[in-house]
């Protein structure tokens, strides 16, 4: 039932006395009396009461009908009209004797030990009103107010008036349980008392809180229902498309001619090849490439790279040099994206980064996955080194080294209680403290952070020669390539160095090294040129695509990120390449490909799908520290699963 909002309004004198007046008539009374809905008979007292002028809902009425009758009972009960006390209880004590003198007798001590005064026991009505305290009675006895009733549901049973026969053809109307059937009349008649349902507010509350997260977990099973039948639907489109390209790549290879100079003589040249691709494949220093079974060849007007080593042991290359100049090159152009076509079978990358990902056993000890070292961290710059440190251990490392000045130490540590921090870098024997630490380390990270502050530059190339010497991967970036443009010596030659250059530092790298300005028309050329002059080195090119080449071959990555451009990216793709190089070197497993290459290829595809992931949630206010926070997902959809 609901509350109405005008309950509880205080009753003048006069309005009060137009009211008994009402009541008190006979057809009122008898009505009452009757088997009339008390609801109806309330309803026509209201509308008799706003035509004198007072408005008044049929629930106002009853409930100060109700009011009145209590009070008049207690000061009946109370034995206060001898001594004229009964009008400070009630004042309309004898109007309302006047109209209930002629009414059944009314059983005062079931009114007063029940607290209730209800209409069943007064003149029929058919609601009860719920217990309140005596204190709150003697306040609403004294205002005249009426206390605010408890929420309840209310089962109703028309009262149906039954005749029982009772001996010698008396008969008696049985309306309830304390009516006599001895065909006497009953000392006091009563209506039935109707049965309420009581639904406290809490219990209801919480049945409500129970089916709205069930609700809420259904909604979300279903939901992952939905994602998993549309992933598997992209998968099979997926496969058709693929298996559409590889048709199309056999149907343009078996069409597709080559220059017949050439050929022959290359076929002159290495007598022992049976075919272009297995000439191409058998020369060394000339880059070659297989997508899936179709030999592709570079675009025309490449210009083919190959080692001075290979020129020099190639017979007959002084006289068929010029008819190789028009021979195109192989380029290895992998094409990786999470929901493109190329993603399943015809990459030959992705499958070695998940060979050389190592399990996780318990039987394993700490540092046995990893312990990585980072040479870098000034006054100026703390946020990179703890970048590229974070990074690794996320990716997969057991212990995290950071090799930085001083006043860098404390900054780093703040960041995060995983780093071990050691503020050694500017001191004077800077050297050999971290020298006693590289026995221990499997890889180093050279450059985030650095500066380029010449103390720091010299302790640096000095650990780079020391770690060179322990024949661990040495990755290169930020200001360490500044040390390597300005020293190439420092790495040249080095098979297991690393260098991750942005388009700037490759130019710079680039006319170091060649004293010359740089081709922006093919940096594949330029790359592997560079590769080259370094003694084959991995070079990874960032930019919109990432471009790895160990001078033999050029790897594209073409993973999805985003145009979000912020700084601290190429530390997570370096911590994350210390990481896998290490891997990727000490893995069991039969790696066909340049270690180097593949570790970099892991790289570059990691860092990007977590570029993906957090600008798909973050948008423009993407952040580093947002894209290391999506490592664990990114890696295991791209390597675990």
């Amino acid at each position: 039932m609901l509350l109405n909002s005008t309950r509880g309004f205080l009753w003048s004198d006069v309005e009060t006395r137009t009211l008994l007046k009402i009541w008190g008539e006979h057809d009122i009374q008898r009505a009452l009396d009757g088997n009339f809905r008390n609801s109806h008979v309330y309803r026509d007292v209201a509308r008799r009461l706003a035509e004198m002028g007072f408005e008044r809902t049929p629930e106002q009425c009853r409930v100060r009908i109700k009011s009145l009758k209590r009070q008049f009972v207690l000061a009946k009960e109370g034995n206060l009209r001898d001594n004229g006390q009964h009008h400070k209880i009630c004042k309309f004590y004898d109007a309302m004797e006047r109209i209930l003198s002629s009414r059944s007798r009314i059983d005062p001590q079931e009114l007063l030990d029940s607290g209730v005064v209800g209409d069943e026991t007064m003149d029929g009505t058919e609601e009860d009103e719920e217990d309140t305290d005596p204190a709150q009675h003697h306040y609403l006895e004294s205002t005249g107010e009426c206390s605010y009733p408890e929420t309840q549901v209310k089962l109703e049973y028309p009262p149906i008036p039954i005749p029982v026969p009772v001996g010698h053809g008396t008969t008696v109307r049985q309306t309830g349980n304390n009516q006599s059937v001895t065909g006497q009349p009953s000392s006091r008649t009563t209506r039935p008392k109707k049965r309420h349902a009581s639904l406290p507010l809490d219990s209801v509350m919480e049945r409500f809180l129970e089916q709205s997260a069930e609700a809420e977990q259904s909604f979300y099973q279903m939901e992952e229902q939905r994602l998993h039948s549309e992933e598997r639907r992209r998968e099979t489109e997926h496969a058709r498309e693929l298996h559409m390209l590889q048709v199309l790549g056999q149907m343009f290879s078996s069409i597709t001619t080559r220059n017949p100079v050439a050929m022959a003589a290359t076929n002159a040249a290495m007598p022992f090849a049976q075919n272009t691709g297995e000439s191409a494949a058998a020369q060394p220093g000339v880059p070659t490439t297989t997508v899936g079974h179709v030999k592709r060849p570079c675009r025309p007007g490449h210009v083919p790279v190959r080692s001075p080593q290979s020129l020099a042991e190639w017979p007959g290359y002084h006289s068929q040099q010029q008819s190789n100049a028009g021979q195109e090159s192989l380029v290895i152009d992998r094409s990786f994206s999470i929901g493109s076509a190329a993603r399943r079978g015809m990459d030959d990358i992705t499958p070695l980064v998940k060979n050389i990902v190592p399990l996780l056993q318990s039987k394993k000890h700490k540092g046995q996955d990893g312990r990585i070292g980072i040479i870098g961290g000034c006054q100026e710059y703390t946020g990179a080194p703890y970048f590229a440190a974070i990074s690794a251990l996320k990716v997969g490392a057991d212990l995290s080294h950071v090799f930085c000045t001083k006043d860098a130490a404390t900054v780093i540590k703040s960041y995060s209680p995983e780093l071990i921090v050691h503020p050694v870098l500017d001191s004077p024997n800077a050297v050999e403290e971290i020298e006693k630490w590289l026995p221990r380390l499997h890889s180093l990270v050279v450059g985030p952070g650095l500066g380029r502050d010449e103390m720091l530059l010299k302790n640096t190339k000095a650990l780079i020669e020391k770690s060179k010497s322990r024949d661990i991967p040495i990755v290169i970036d930020a200001d360490g390539l500044w040390l390597v443009a300005q020293q190439p010596s420092v790495i040249q030659g080095y098979k297991k160095g690393i260098l991750t250059p942005n388009f700037m530092e490759f130019t710079r790298l680039y006319e170091a090294m060649h004293h010359e300005p740089l081709d922006t028309s093919d940096h594949q050329r330029s790359a592997m040129e560079l590769s080259v002059a370094m003694g084959n080195l991995t070079i990874v090119l960032k930019g919109e695509e990432d471009l790895i080449t160990d001078g033999n071959k050029v790897v594209l990555c073409r993973q999805e990120g985003s145009g979000r451009r912020c700084g601290g990216q190429g530390d997570l793709l370096s911590g994350a390449l210390g990481v896998l190089a290490h891997w990727a070197y000490t893995s069991s497993a039969n790696i066909s490909v340049n270690p180097s290459v593949v570790a970099a290829f892991g790289a570059c595809s990691l860092t990007r799908q977590c570029n993906r992931q957090a600008f798909h949630k973050l948008g423009r206010a993407t952040t580093t520290s947002d894209m290391i926070q999506e490592i664990s997902s990114a890696f295991k959809k791209l390597f675990e699963s």
